[in-house]
């Protein structure tokens, strides 16, 4: 025999409970032998016991009533006269006490499951089925704790037999849930979910082939579904798995119910009434593999805290706490303290928080006049999320991603098998340490989810590489890069979901005025983890909002040079502010574009090397420029012109030319050494005549004729074979404070590696102790939006496979 249990959700009227009868009818016609356990249609519950609170309380519940009885009943032919004259003479009677025990309370709740076993059987009969009403109360036998029964095993065992073997054979027994009678027969309840045990009771004392519990979803989840997106259907557990979700909070399961399964070894199998077609998961004695399988949650509970100093030694304390808890029926899920015992954290369900803390002061009231115990706290807000198969050994997985999106646990137990693990949080940080942990510690894809700030042409460019490699990268590296934001200096786009291609004309048709605070709001809002802002502006102001970014649990990639180049005081700011709150800052294109030059200087640097020199063309628009203009019999006003079109200077080129680029870029590499240099210390040799330093950029490109000559008399009064390149050099001792910067134009001999540089590619000499006088030496493309763009990408990257 196989015993089939319904949800409420499964015996919704309409589609719900007509998919319920199909499959009691599919199992009959296919002549297979089984059980009904039912719940109360619908939300039945919740209903009952709302109108039970009106009552109380003298407020109007008539219409309510009236609601609940039109839709249990709804077109079926079956007496309920009785079911529902006991409410209302109920509820009366209540109005009239202004009271009720929870003695009534189990009689109200439980007319839920009568009139849903009542109505199932009906719409079988009237399908030609030979069903019949089976009341759990005349079957099952409890003790007398009305809101959480435990059943009489012997007695109950011996009441399901005796009853099958009377109403067996081609009957199908409809049973109701839930529910049970004392030896007084006063009807009492199992505990909220308590159809579940029912059905295990019945399958263990029949001695089932086959639990089957059908609910509104595909099966057991590695997450609830609602609040992890990503989720996936777990298809084998076993019962110390489903145990161990149970008790820590998976809805699906009553914590009670795994037991009666796992004594007689019966498959229970999770299915949904909507897709019949699933096989849902299978619950079995034996584990598919060993692994994590499932996070859990628990919510609506309370973190009770007693602090002590003076407790440090004492023993028996633990001893004293749980006899209280016990004492007053207050049950304790989760138990952490220090080897010290000076904190003990217990967490209870919220609703028995005040109650513990009472009946804790009262225990420990001695303790305090001696001072022992300073502090007996709660913290309601809280929830308790369980890494059901999790192995402490590879915990600082999850652990170091939680720390990383600065989402704290409050504290942390695993179990004595060491493979579960169950972390405290608060609640409102609930919905996005779930996605962390699951994003981290299952096979999905690790989300990343972005921010651009920025979409000229370095920008735009990286939006679209990154859209256009997204699905690639998925598939490669595990990795799903969401771009969430897009903004301009006045309108961002916001998308949880991820920016589509058409990006450009959502901006700038639906864009919207927006605030960082703004954008940080959007994000904690929607629970988005994993969070990267790109700085693809040139704004000395946006750079203010790196702090802001970082305490907010943003990862910073940047192409604008601001943040690295203005005050030393503004730059250990901003890395105390990183360091704090553990956040990263790349900017690998800030110096010689997507060329890997800043990373190694770091290496170099953090390993001890001492780096002597660093000498280099740092730009590359300047490079094509005096590349183009050495190596060919044209003026410099040609050649610059020649820079302008292929886009390789700023919109106005006086801003290359005058060399605060270049020297901007050796300022960031004296500070990857820790020298201390303010840019106004820098030796800048700037490249545009007095005269043309001032005034509107068009003026000053209507007079470029007037560079020709200036620079027509440096290039013929260099040496035979020399060509002219525009170089930063760090150099002087470079472990003091402070070293020697300077920018400036020099001539080279033509068949040196710097003079034979070509286009607009950079090109860097660090000299080391070790290295002697041969340089490492790092040259490549130094500019162009392509290959910036490519570099900020692979800060992004780097950035996502950090642990």
């Amino acid at each position: 025999m196989k015993i089939l249990k319904f949800g409420g959700k499964s015996l919704t009227h309409g589609n719900g409970f007509e998919k319920t009868i199909e499959i009691i009818l599919d199992k009959v016609n296919n002549n297979k032998k089984i059980a009904v356990v039912v719940s109360a249609i619908a939300n039945a519950t919740d209903v009952l016991e709302e109108i039970l609170e009106k009552a109380v309380k003298k407020e109007a519940y008539l219409e309510q009533f009236s609601a609940f009885k039109k839709y249990q009943q709804a077109n079926f032919k079956v007496d309920l006269t009785e079911e529902f004259q006991l409410l209302e003479k109920t509820f009366e009677g209540v109005t009239l006490l202004g009271d009720y025990s929870k003695k009534i309370k189990d009689n109200v709740l439980a007319q839920g499951e009568v009139i849903s076993a009542k109505v199932v059987t009906q719409a079988l009969k009237a399908k030609g089925v030979n069903a019949h009403f089976s009341d759990a109360r005349l079957l099952i036998k409890t003790d007398e704790n009305f809101g959480n029964a435990q059943p009489l095993d012997s007695l109950s065992k011996k009441n399901v037999i005796n009853h099958f073997k009377q109403n067996n054979g081609t009957t199908v027994n409809v049973i109701t849930g839930f529910i049970g009678s004392n030896n007084n027969n006063d009807t009492t309840t199992l505990g909220r979910n308590g159809s579940n045990y029912t059905a295990s009771l019945i399958a263990n004392y029949l001695d089932a082939e086959e639990l089957q519990n059908y609910t509104h979803v595909d099966g057991i989840y590695t997450a609830n579904p609602d609040l992890v997106s990503d989720a996936k259907k777990i298809d084998f557990l076993s019962f110390n798995e489903a145990n161990e979700l149970a008790n820590f909070g998976a809805t699906i399961l009553h914590a009670k119910t795994i037991v009666p399964l796992l004594e007689k070894n019966i498959p229970l199998r999770v299915l949904n009434t909507f897709n019949h077609e699933n096989k849902g998961t299978l619950i079995t004695s034996t584990a598919d593999k060993e692994g994590i399988k499932s996070l859990s949650v628990l919510e609506n509970v309370a973190l009770v805290n007693l602090e002590g100093r003076g407790l440090l030694g004492k023993t028996g304390v633990d001893a004293r706490i749980f006899k209280v808890m016990g004492d007053h029926n207050i049950s304790v899920s989760i138990i952490s303290q220090g080897s010290s015992e000076r904190g003990i954290g217990i967490v209870v369900a919220a609703d028995k928080a005040s109650k513990a803390i009472i009946e804790l002061e009262k225990e420990f009231e001695n303790d305090f006049y001696s001072k022992d115990v300073n502090k007996i706290s709660a913290i309601d807000d809280v929830s308790v999320i369980s890494i059901i198969g999790q192995d402490l050994s590879t915990f600082h997985k999850p652990y170091s991603a939680l720390i990383k999106n600065k989402i704290v646990p409050i504290l942390f137990n695993n179990t004595v098998t060491g493979k579960n693990v169950s972390l405290v949080v608060n609640k409102s940080q609930l919905n996005k340490a779930l996605n962390v942990i699951h994003g981290e510690i299952f096979g999905v894809s690790k989300k990343i989810n972005i921010a651009v700030f920025g979409h000229g042409l370095v920008g735009g460019t990286l939006i679209n590489q990154i859209l256009n490699s997204a699905s690639t990268i998925e598939k490669r590296k595990d990795i799903k890069l969401n771009i969430f934001a897009i903004a301009n200096s006045k309108k961002i786009i916001l998308n949880k979901n991820g920016i589509t291609q058409d990006w450009k004309n959502e901006i700038e048709n639906n864009g919207i005025p927006y605030t960082i605070q703004g954008v940080i709001a959007y994000a904690n809002e929607h629970h988005l983890e994993n969070l990267i802002a790109i700085d693809n502006t040139a704004s000395s102001k946006f750079v203010e909002n790196y702090i802001s970014l970082a305490e907010h649990s943003f990862d910073l990639v940047s192409s604008n040079k601001v943040a690295n180049t203005l005050s030393y005081d503004f730059y250990k700011k901003i890395r105390k502010a990183l360091a704090d709150n553990q956040k990263n800052y790349l900017y690998e294109t800030n110096v010689g574009a997507g060329l890997p030059l800043i990373d190694t200087i770091k290496l170099l640097h953090h390993s001890g090397e001492n780096i002597t020199k660093i000498k280099g063309v740092f730009s590359g628009s300047l490079s094509f420029l005096f590349n183009t203009f050495s190596a060919s019999d044209i003026s410099f006003s040609e050649a610059l012109k020649q820079a302008i079109a292929n886009g390789y200077t700023e919109p106005d080129p006086r801003e290359d030319l005058c060399g605060n680029d270049v020297a901007r870029k050796v300022l960031i590499l004296a500070r990857e050494l820790d020298l201390q240099n303010e840019f106004e210390e820098i030796n800048i040799q700037n490249l545009i005549p007095e005269n043309l330093r001032q005034g509107d950029k068009n003026d000053f490109l209507s007079r470029l004729s007037e560079l020709d000559v200036i620079f027509a008399k440096i290039k013929t009064d260099q040496k035979p074979n020399h060509v002219l390149r525009y170089v930063g050099e760090l150099s002087g001792d470079l472990q003091k404070e402070k070293g020697n910067l300077e920018v400036k134009l020099i001539s080279v001999p033509l068949d040196t590696a710097l003079g034979q540089l070509k286009g607009s590619d950079s090109f860097f000499e660090i000299y080391t102790e070790s290295y002697g006088d041969r340089p490492i030496v790092i040259q490549g493309a130094g500019a162009g939006s392509a290959v910036t763009a490519r570099g900020v990408f692979g800060d992004i990257l780097r950035l996502s496979e950090k642990g």
